[in-house]
């Protein structure tokens, strides 16, 4: 079991007639008669014990695979397991050994055991009722998106929802509950699931397709090919954006932005709070002529700093959160909180940032960078991706499309050229520099240092 219970007919093959007691029992008799049997007669049984081994337990499908089947066993008997990994260790096979282990996820654990699609990944909970202790009440993004999603479903009936093995995780289990003949779990099968959204798609079917960043990689072929060069109205809902936490690097959604704005006929939308993220489901589900994705990062996030952001959004076009001088912070994604707190420090210094949102990667808002070219110094760019991705695009826009020639000291804050480890999500951004502290450090280098002492930074409140 992973994340969510496994689907298709393969895992209930395996699991249906591996987990069986008659391969065992079979077993030990044939052994037994096989010991009183002359050595020509017992090399028969055990060859009827093999294929009988095929039909029972499907051992054969993987020894015709080219290993060496054993089990299966109890994986939670701690010494059988370690009695038989030595004799595997010690016995010169001349194959691989497959060594078939059945487990009960969160076994031993109460809650862990009733909560299946739980305790994948834990961060802090209550041992005793297994409840997570949560320091806000605030939606998580995956929720917001679920919930919709599920919304805009009651009145769209063409509306459908894809995801590969990751029910829970994206939060789509309460649309499958609303919507279950327009729901799909196609299992580990992210190719799979980029396909089948682009056949709904020809038939005029409006499907969404969600799947964590790390793992929408593997359709790359398929998203090229079936969705961006078909020019399909497919729409991604790119959870687990940008850095996780305590799921590491292997979950990190570091790459999803460069690798998908290279491609022809993407729409590409970053938003900065739970509110926007909202307001981009709707836009994606009218449009009908091209590819679009919209990612967000894991946990919760607040909308109290966005009281005067502009809740009408048009594809390509960003704004001007704050007008400032001197210096821009052109963001995409949820940094924007950071950079609203790095201003309120910067001002008590008598410095007074432009902050602009660009909340689209591509299309890229080419009026709002050259109104940031014309009227400022010095312009900072960020975004939760690595090398390649948005600010690479606004630097090819200035560098060899605009025109106008201009002065301006442009600075990229993007994800660094190695993988983050385990911490908590704020350390991760601290320790890459692109905390509110950072923010300021990067906005006083373009004075060289000279206008702010931030050796003591404290934010006033």
């Amino acid at each position: 079991m992973s994340i969510d219970k496994p689907v298709g007919a393969m895992s209930t093959y395996l699991t249906r007639l591996l987990s069986s007691k008659s391969y065992s029992s079979l077993r030990n008799i044939i052994k037994k008669i096989s010991k009183t049997l002359p050595s020509n007669l017992s090399k028969t049984l055990y060859r009827t014990e093999e294929y009988s081994k095929g039909l029972i337990s499907g051992g054969t499908l993987f020894e015709e695979l080219g290993f060496y089947y054993l089990g299966p066993i109890d994986g939670h008997n701690i010494d059988d397991m370690v009695s038989v990994l030595e004799n595997i260790r010690d016995n010169k096979f001349d194959k691989p050994v497959f060594l078939h282990c059945i487990t009960k996820k969160g076994k031993g654990y109460s809650p862990a055991e009733k909560s299946e699609d739980k305790f994948h990944g834990v961060e802090k909970f209550d041992i005793d009722t297994g409840n997570s202790v949560k320091k806000t009440n605030l939606k998580s993004y995956s929720n917001v998106f679920a919930e919709k999603l599920t919304k805009l479903a009651e009145n769209d009936e063409k509306i459908v929802a894809i995801t590969a093995a990751m029910m829970s995780g994206t939060g789509l289990k309460l649309f499958q509950q609303n919507f279950q003949k327009r729901f799909f779990d196609v299992g580990i099968a992210e190719q799979h699931a980029v396909t089948m959204a682009a056949g709904l798609a020809t038939e005029g079917f409006k499907p969404f397709v969600a799947i964590y960043s790390t793992f929408l990689q593997r359709a790359y072929d398929q998203i090229v090919h079936d969705v961006a060069i078909q020019k399909l109205p497919v729409r991604f809902a790119i959870d687990r954006a940008g850095l996780v936490g305590s799921d590491g690097p292997t979950h990190a959604g570091s790459f999803d932005i460069t690798y998908l704005a290279t491609l022809p006929n993407f729409i590409i939308m970053a938003p900065s709070n739970q509110r926007e993220l909202s307001n981009m489901i709707e836009l994606s589900c009218e449009i009908n002529d091209t590819p679009s994705a919209f990612r967000f990062p894991r946990g919760a996030g607040s909308d109290e700093l966005f009281n005067n952001q502009p809740t009408d959004i048009n594809i390509g076009k960003g704004y001007i959160l704050i007008e400032g001088n001197d210096v821009a912070i052109l963001n995409l994604g949820t940094r924007l909180e950071k950079c609203i707190e790095a201003s309120k420090f910067l001002n008590q210094n008598n410095i007074y940032p432009t902050i602009a949102d660009a909340r689209f990667a591509k299309p890229l808002d080419m009026q709002l960078i050259d109104n940031l070219l014309n009227n400022h110094k010095y312009i900072l760019t960020i975004e939760e991706g690595s090398i390649g991705g948005f600010s690479s695009h606004v630097l090819h826009y200035v560098h060899n499309i605009r025109s106008k020639k201009n002065n301006v000291v442009i600075k990229n804050l993007i994800f660094p050229d190695r993988f983050v480890e385990h911490m908590t999500p704020d350390e991760q951004y601290h320790d890459i520099k692109m905390d509110t502290e950072s923010i300021i450090r990067e906005i006083n280098n373009f004075y060289d240092n000279k206008i702010i002492d931030i050796k003591n930074f404290k934010l006033k409140v």
